[in-house]
């Protein structure tokens, strides 16, 4: 059977093993698994999303609020931003999906870092755009600007904090980049870890309001990090009213169900719990930091909720990943991305006690 011809330069995108995978290939107990490869909420849900959760567990047959009033409302209060400039999406990968098929086509070209988040490529090219990469694996505005003068790209992703190395560029530094770009060049800021870069450097922090004077800027943001609803699959977008409209037309009807609906409702009003998640990231990050340097590892300084170890040889990140994953503890191999790196979510403190006790006999 013949499929398009752009899905033959596709590479299909590898989530994190689950928890339950390594239970059936390495049979260790589900309790003596420590996953921290996907960047999920180390402590869990908020409470209020769980009670919300199962308190419409009895209207799971009932399609949702399409127009998706209250959480608009609450997104708009939050933010400061008119409800018109706001779309959600089952995650920020779906905003994304609905940018590539609203601007992109075969004679399009995107710009974008030399590693980050792979959905932006996989769309891309899904529609079959050509990719263009900076030669670093870190945002510098260096290299974005000279790009951007000659290829004019028709959209630029700046993922701050990226996925997956950790780093970030300041405030002042994006509006740059944004100032640059051609009035037809849609720029998208990925800010799906921004509360934890504004947390650590209010000088990285970016707000959605302070971009809604650009019209071809899009700011995406998500409830599966510091809201600890990465199940739901809950994210969204905010730009000005002409971009969203557009979107909207890519949008399928009921596209976050009525569950996922209701706990992104109740976890935006539960401010305490991303409060609580924001610190416990701030205290055991340091643990991480101090065991690089007693390790002698390099690390990428990190914005978001995971942090990501360079290797040199000998070691090799892939023999490094394998062997942590046989004795049950995940994390996120970064050779696919060409970096001879691992990225390790930022867990609680038992679950960081088990890394560094098994990364330790691993290193040795």
């Amino acid at each position: 059977m013949k499929f398009n011809a752009e899905l033959d330069s596709i590479k299909t995108y590898e989530a994190g093993k689950p928890i339950e995978l390594v239970v059936r290939e390495f049979g260790i107990a589900p309790e003596d698994v420590v996953k921290l490869a996907s960047n999920e909420n180390p402590i869990g849900t908020s409470p209020a999303a769980k009670q919300v959760i199962i308190d419409h567990a009895d209207k799971a047959h009932l399609y949702p609020d399409d127009s998706m009033f209250e959480l608009k409302a609450l997104l708009s209060e939050r933010f400061d931003v008119p409800e018109e400039s706001i779309i959600i999406g089952a995650g920020s990968d779906q905003v994304l999906e609905f940018i590539s098929r609203a601007k992109l086509n075969a004679t399009s070209t995107v710009l974008m870092s030399q590693v980050t988040f792979a959905m932006y490529e996989i769309y891309a090219r899904q529609v079959g755009a050509e990719i263009l990469r900076t030669p670093s694996y870190e945002h510098r505005v260096a290299e974005f600007l000279p790009m951007m003068a000659e290829h004019a790209p028709d959209v630029v992703y700046v993922c701050t904090p990226n996925n997956p190395t950790g780093d970030a560029i300041k405030h002042d530094d994006v509006i740059q980049i944004i100032e640059a770009a051609d009035p037809e060049t849609l720029v998208v800021i990925d800010g799906a870890y921004m509360e934890y870069a504004a947390a650590k450097d209010p000088e990285y922090q970016l707000e959605p309001k302070d971009l809604l004077s650009y019209p071809n800027v899009i700011y995406l943001g998500t409830f599966s990090k510091a809201y600890g609803l990465g199940g739901m699959r809950v994210g969204y977008g905010i730009a000005n009213p002409e971009i969203i409209r557009a979107l909207y037309k890519m949008r399928p009807p009921f596209n976050i169900s009525s569950l996922s609906l209701a706990a992104a409702i109740a976890a935006s009003q539960d401010t305490a719990f991303v409060s609580e998640s924001i610190a416990l990231h701030q205290k055991q990050i340091g643990r991480y930091e101090a065991f690089a340097k007693e390790q002698d590892l390099r690390y990428i300084e990190s914005y978001t909720n995971f942090i990501t170890y360079l290797f040199d040889a000998p070691h090799d990140a892939t023999q490094i990943a394998d062997t942590l994953l046989h004795q049950g503890v995940i994390v996120r191999n970064l050779a696919s991305y060409g970096l001879n790196a691992i990225r390790i979510t930022i867990g609680t403190a038992e679950q960081n006690d088990r890394l560094f006790s098994v990364l330790t006999e691993v290193l040795q």
